[in-house]
């Protein structure tokens, strides 16, 4: 069984090292049918602009070995197609450079500039006479004057520039992560592309074969029933020794590429092509769908181990159950199903705030233009977040949703197992989660009043939306929604939340980041039948309830007082119960008195008492 076990190790490490090596094999050349296949809902216009533009800078054809060297030539297109489609347009219906010097000519007497509607109405005419005076109105006389002719000429260019490029804007193309990543995986070649079903299996197939070979030969190793946590400060992968440095830096870069440069991983998406194909013929797999399919597959096969650990607690056991279940098939299985039906893909679970883009204005349209179907599923994630959660929480504590559906405690509970035990558990760190996972709450809100403000006049009220400029109290809320979702729900949620599980334990961003648990936290620590009772008497003060509290709660304080844990942080996972060796602690929904939730009962010591006395009393 260990040489299984090893070689179950061995094949898991060395499908790791294949799929991370997959990101340097292959070819990249754009060409005439990759240009077609990345802008196809675009104008032909778009294609044949910036296939001329490629050409002209030697990027046509040429063939390239890597994504970066890939990029670092093509990045520089999409501003160079901008520019050339603007001077077509120009020349066919814009104002030309021609036009531009009679402008300028007739704007000029004797050396001072007069600037008026006269002078664009004696230049141009119709369509262009009308966009010209919207844009330099302001520069007339005698409310403009200007001290040099070369002043009045770079203003009056520029205008031009710009109203030429607002009639071309219909065929911009614009260089962003997402196109970035669209024409890379247009024009990649190679051994992966040929052959996806087999780095599939090398990958995925061999990565899932090599992890159960681990997992399962436990059973055997290890046949009696019971938590073994053995050596487990000792193991250099669980106490931030350098497995656990590697296994940080591999999943720091792996969430920096996912969100900020998805280019880079194209042939990842090509892997797990056949996977999507599933879902949509000769569907090709985007970066999202890479990581959704290798956030299941990881939740899956870390779910059998908790099985096996904890295969002596029904709770754990039915918990691990209920959370895999609603990863795969309302977060994976339903977000790839539903636009099928022309439905919007969204994870029906997903609860405000932590879904911080449900009021977008883009997101209302879709559920909006989707039917009545559409509808009720806006209208359901409404009902979710203001009223199902609150009323669950406060007869189920956020347990109920933080370790029973969410997808981030999924993980954190199956895949962060093995680091539970790194949550700092100082008075420090429980200050540290309270300045920062409110004021991410706060950010939220503000974020969403703003967000929502727009949407609704976006949608009901375009040109109020548009004279506004989609700012509520000078906040523009397209631009705070990207804000929010690089620093926190990129970097906090992804690159720190999932990155640092091998250095700063399993629950960082639902301790000191979810908006959502700080959320139902507050009304889990007010107005909840919820807590973890403790029967203090039976306390030994092992310590293995602070040890592997993954919130970072010093439970053994608790139960050393007999007093009941109500803690806005506590997620209810029940490993606390799980570990304690002499039944302490009890998971329970019962009376929400406050008094009685919170009450300290009085310690009594040793040297507090009269034995004598206490025997006459009880005469």
């Amino acid at each position: 069984m260990k040489f299984i076990r090893i070689a179950g190790l061995y094949i898991f490490i060395a499908s790791v090292v294949l799929f991370s090596a997959t990101l340097f094999m292959g070819n990249y050349s754009l060409t005439e049918t990759s240009i077609e296949q990345t802008f196809s809902d675009k104008k032909a216009r778009v294609t044949e602009t910036f296939a001329k533009v490629a050409k002209e800078n030697g990027v046509l054809d040429k063939t390239y070995s890597n994504p970066f060297s890939f990029m670092s030539d093509v990045k520089g297109l999409f501003e160079k197609h901008n520019q050339q489609v603007s001077k077509d347009i120009a020349k066919e219906k814009g104002i030309s450079s021609e036009e531009t010097e009679k402008l300028i000519a007739a704007a000029t007497k004797n050396g001072n500039v007069v600037y008026t509607k006269e002078v664009v109405d004696q230049v141009l005419s119709g369509e262009k006479a009308k966009t010209l005076d919207q844009s330099t109105n302001w520069m007339y006389s005698p409310g403009k004057t200007y001290d040099s002719v070369e002043t009045f000429q770079n203003d009056l260019t520029n205008k031009v520039n710009d109203a030429n490029r607002n009639l071309a804007k219909e065929f911009f193309l614009y260089d962003n992560k997402y196109s970035r990543f669209d024409i890379t995986k247009a024009a990649s070649s190679g051994i992966i592309v040929e052959n996806k079903g087999l780095f599939l299996f090398l990958t995925f197939g061999l990565g899932i074969i090599g992890s159960l070979m681990f997992i399962i030969t436990g059973l055997f190793l290890k046949p009696i029933p019971g938590i073994k946590n053995n050596g487990i400060y000792l193991n250099n992968a669980t106490n931030r020794g350098w497995v656990g440095i590697v296994v940080f830096g591999f999943l720091v870069i792996f969430y920096v590429l996912l969100y900020f440069h998805p280019y880079v991983i194209v042939n990842w998406t090509s892997i797990v092509d056949p996977v999507k194909a599933l879902f949509i013929e000769n569907g090709s797999a985007s970066q999202w769908f890479v990581y959704g399919l290798l956030y299941t597959v990881s939740m899956t096969v870390m779910a059998i181990r908790m099985f096996i650990k904890y295969r002596h607690n029904q709770y754990q056991i039915v918990r691990t159950a209920v959370v895999l279940a609603f990863q795969i098939i309302f977060a994976f299985l339903l977000v790839e199903i539903l636009p099928l039906f022309d439905l919007p893909g969204v994870d029906l679970k997903n609860a405000w705030p932590l879904d911080y883009n449900f009021l977008t204005d883009w997101n209302v349209k879709n559920y909006l233009e989707a039917g009545h179907l559409g509808k009720f599923m806006f209208f359901w994630g409404i009902i979710l977040s203001l009223i199902l959660v609150p009323v669950l929480v406060y007869f189920y504590g956020k347990r109920w949703y933080c370790s029973w559906v969410c997808g981030c405690g999924g993980l954190a509970e199956t895949l962060g197992d093995p680091y539970r035990q790194l949550s700092d558990k100082r008075l420090i760190a429980w200050k540290i989660e309270r300045w920062t996972i409110y004021p991410v709450l706060v950010f939220a809100v503000i974020m969403t009043i703003i967000v929502g403000y727009n949407t609704y006049y976006v949608i009901n009220a375009p040109d109020i939306a548009a004279a506004n400029q989609n700012e509520f109290f000078g906040i523009n809320a397209y631009r705070i929604n990207e804000w929010y979702g690089f620093l926190i729900g990129s970097i906090f949620a992804g690159v720190i939340g999932t990155g640092f599980y091998p250095l700063l334990g399993n629950r960082t961003w639902c301790r000191f980041g979810c908006p959502l648990a700080a959320y139902m936290g507050i009304i889990q620590r007010f107005k909840s039948k919820f807590r973890i009772t403790t029967n203090g008497g039976q306390c030994i003060s092992c310590g293995n309830c602070s040890t592997y509290c993954e919130q970072g709660i010093d439970v053994r304080a608790y139960a050393q007082k007999g007093q009941n844990i109500v803690r806005s942080s506590c997620v209810g996972c029940g490993i606390c119960s799980a570990v304690c060796p002499r039944g302490v602690l009890k998971l329970e929904n019962a009376s929400d008195d406050g008094a009685t939730r919170h009450k300290v009962p009085e310690v009594i010591l040793g040297n507090d008492m009269d034995l004598f006395e206490m025997l006459e009393e009880n005469k």
